[in-house]
């Protein structure tokens, strides 16, 4: 089912949405200071391609000053808008039912868009 549905994400605008943090991520890493910026933009690229079968946590590593730090300042110059379109996507696909899956993935990118230091990507684990 995870295959399916990261198939009809890519298709229907996925694929975009991918390359668009994609290129934001190499735009930050041309200077020295936007490279830490430029990696998490990279994580928001990997789960903007196939967002299906995985899940943004709470890091292991997540405490400590400097993620509060870098997670303001992203939402300072960033992560509003960002989470703001992702909001607005996940709005118009959950106007209809068969968009609904879509919505939930969107409503995942908007989360990490928000506050993307600290967190990691995993598959998610299904318990039977």
């Amino acid at each position: 089912m995870n295959t399916i549905g990261n198939v009809l994400w890519i298709v229907l605008g996925g694929f975009f949405v991918f390359l668009i943090y994609l290129f934001g991520s190499l735009i930050l890493m041309i200077t020295i200071v936007g490279i830490p910026f430029g990696i998490q933009t990279l994580k928001m690229a990997g789960l903007a391609l196939m967002p299906f079968g995985k899940e943004a946590v709470q890091g292991q590593r997540s405490g400590g000053c400097l993620y509060i730090i870098m997670n303001v300042i992203w939402i300072l110059f960033a992560g509003i808008e960002l989470a703001i379109v992702h909001l607005v996507l996940a709005l118009l696909f959950a106007i209809t039912i068969i968009g609904i899956p879509f919505a939930q993935q969107h409503l995942k990118l908007a989360y990490l868009s928000l506050v993307p230091f600290g967190m990691d990507i995993r598959p998610v684990l299904k318990v039977f």
